[in-house]
């Protein structure tokens, strides 16, 4: 009757010891495959968001170009001159596939270590009108080059003082909102330069 009663003990002492191993591996497992869905959900949230985002605009300019060859203390000259039109398409740029990041799963945390800085690209299409030149003082190569220089730098005050910029800015912004909102809605948090992100507008650079 003892023995009976000790197997009964050992028997409902293994059950025990079985049914809590089971438990602690369901939550467990449960766990662990929750978070490596919510990781793989802002993994793809990040590839989504990893994309080139393009702001253009046109800039138009008319400019005179002069220049004049002296010569016996400025009483002979050969002149030249022309009428320079230009029509320029500008696109500020941001290609958020070279941002760089960290994931921990851990502490469910996303740490943008690096987001791309803008590219500025000007392509100028310049028109030349009323050439008036010398034989001894025709245009050449270094003439051109000079009016391309003079443009692209007029157009970088231009596109400074004009909201190319900021809108291409915006953009970012919402395109990196997106991260943040999913990151938010899952209990992870976003931190970019050694601090945590709580407002999209953090993002501008």
């Amino acid at each position: 009757m003892v023995n009976v009663l000790n197997y009964k003990k050992l028997f409902y002492l293994l059950l025990i010891v079985v049914l809590g191993f089971f438990t602690f591996q369901y939550f467990t497992s449960d766990d662990d495959s929750t978070t490596e869905y919510n990781s793989n959900l802002i993994q793809e949230q990040i590839k989504n968001v990893g994309k080139l985002v393009v702001t253009e605009g046109h800039f138009s300019q008319v400019l005179t170009y002069k220049d004049k060859d002296s010569y016996l203390g400025g009483m002979l000259s050969f002149d030249k001159k022309a009428l320079v039109v230009v029509n320029s398409d500008v696109s500020v740029a941001y290609d958020l596939r070279q941002m760089k990041y960290d994931i921990d799963e851990k502490n469910k945390t996303i740490t943008i270590l690096s987001i791309p800085k803008e590219e500025i690209k000007i392509s100028p299409d310049i028109q030349y009108y009323n050439i008036d030149q010398s034989k001894f003082n025709e245009f050449t190569g270094e003439d051109f080059n000079k009016i391309t220089k003079k443009v692209k730098a007029d157009l970088a005050v231009k596109i400074g003082k004009s909201t190319l910029k900021t809108n291409a800015q915006n953009r970012l912004v919402s395109e990196l909102s997106k991260l943040l909102l999913v990151t938010h809605s899952m209990g992870w948090k976003v931190e970019y330069k050694g601090q945590e992100i709580t407002s999209e507008k953090q993002f501008v650079p």
